[in-house]
């Protein structure tokens, strides 16, 4: 079997052929549900088609089980890790003293590493809109390659957080971001085409880094992105008058975040371990739109350019200048209610000095405002400069976090070693 699917042109080409097939299985359930929710009303999906909904995930999965053989790991642990700790001028040498005698073996010595994660969207992705085959094999198997995570070495590849990071101290990064992915008020209120892409919302994403024993030292949020989308559900009369409807969905926005991250405080309240978490505001709407608008005006001149610059508008109507305005005055209210929600959730974390909340407007004001930053498939997604350009970014805003964790200074090594002693 690993022969016969040896290389992602294989596997994808095999998709493209099944595609009939896929549609058959989606198609009687899809077209069953009289509407896709909304992220500002999820309770729209009945038990029914959430039951149809999973039983037709459950055929899909089963029919693809083939590409769990090309999808990559969403974790990364540094290369040659053991070989650094061992070095006894390494930060970690306290760990590698604990490993050779016994205390620990080599998997509670990875456990024992600094740990960082992300929950986000697509702009944490190496995603864009092309043909269906190639989007749907993407979003189920290509977890790396993005500002976050890429643990590929060449210099034609992004210099990724988790590599910057890696500079400093051996790791391990966990990427849980998902391409579409909206904040949202529950799990399991994603739609069909989400559930089988493997792509959960905020809640959903929480789940999943609820769930493992080892909670991340550092835990990033860049998400809301897709929230921006404020055409979506809004009738005739809000698409003129937006005003109220807008201020409708920032604060069900801000009670939804709210939800999320108090169940990622309340687990990280309880760590024997000091936890920092980042609140990255949204995307920079305003230098992003004038890029946009360049490839637009590139496009009219020569159509071979951005070939997937329209589809966009289809899954997501608010890119269209009409509507830009609007979108970009929501970023605005919504960042402001990511501070203010940071801000309140700060204050009742006094008693816990080992838990450390920030919000940073580092991504929120990083100018994308030049073509070369955007995909030249879709002229939406960033190109891989753009991915390079956040993770540098990104990396500014968390060393204050870096430096309270002890990442990078013995005093982490030898607090982690202590747990095991």
């Amino acid at each position: 079997m690993v022969n016969l699917f040896s290389s992602n042109r294989r596997g994808k080409y095999l998709l493209a052929s099944l595609s009939p097939l896929l549609l058959a299985l989606i198609f009687p359930l899809s077209a069953a549900e009289v509407s896709t929710p909304s992220p500002e009303n999820p309770s729209s999906v009945s038990k029914t088609t959430r039951f149809g909904r999973k039983l037709t995930v459950g055929a899909v999965n089963t029919l693809l089980e083939f590409d769990r053989f090309f999808r990559q790991s969403s974790t990364a642990v540094s290369e040659r890790y053991l070989d650094r700790v061992a070095d006894p001028k390494s930060d970690l040498y306290p760990l590698y003293l604990n490993f050779k005698q016994g205390r620990i073996n080599q998997a509670e010595l990875v456990a024992s590493l600094p740990h960082v994660a992300l929950l986000g969207d697509s702009l944490s992705k190496n995603f864009y809109i092309s043909t269906v085959p190639s989007v749907f094999w993407r979003t189920r198997t290509e977890l790396r390659k993005n500002w976050f995570l890429d643990s590929d070495p060449s210099p034609n590849s992004i210099y990724s957080l988790d590599e910057r990071i890696d500079k400093i101290t051996p790791l391990v990064a966990t990427d849980y971001a998902r391409t579409g992915a909206l904040v949202t008020a529950q799990s399991g209120d994603e739609d069909l085409i989400h559930m089988l892409g493997h792509t959960p919302n905020l809640p959903g994403q929480v789940d999943q880094v609820l769930k493992p024993k080892r909670f991340p030292d550092l835990l990033l949020l860049w998400i809301g992105n897709n929230n921006l989308d404020w055409v979506h559900g809004a009738s005739p009369s809000e698409r003129e008058h937006p005003e109220k409807y807008l201020q409708k969905r920032v604060r069900r926005f801000r009670e939804d975040y709210t939800r999320q991250m108090r169940r990622i405080i309340s687990r990280a309240e309880g760590e024997d371990h000091p936890v920092a978490i980042v609140v990255f505001g949204i995307v920079n709407c305003g230098s992003y739109f004038q890029a946009r608008k360049i490839a637009e005006e590139l496009r009219a001149k020569d159509h071979n350019l951005y070939p997937y610059l329209e589809v966009d508008y289809r899954r997501a109507e608010s890119l269209k200048p009409e509507y830009r305005q609007t979108a970009t005055r929501l970023q605005r209210l919504l960042n402001n209610e990511l501070q203010s929600v940071v801000r309140d959730l700060r204050d009742e974390l006094q008693p816990y000095p080992k838990v450390r909340l920030q919000y940073s407007d580092a991504l929120a004001k990083l100018d994308i405002s030049k073509i070369e930053m955007i995909n030249a498939h879709d002229a939406w997604h960033f190109s891989p400069l753009g991915h390079g350009r956040v993770a540098q970014a990104a990396f500014g805003a968390v060393v204050p976090s870096l430096d309270f964790l002890g990442i990078g200074s013995k005093t982490y090594g030898s607090r982690r070693s202590q747990l095991h002693q």
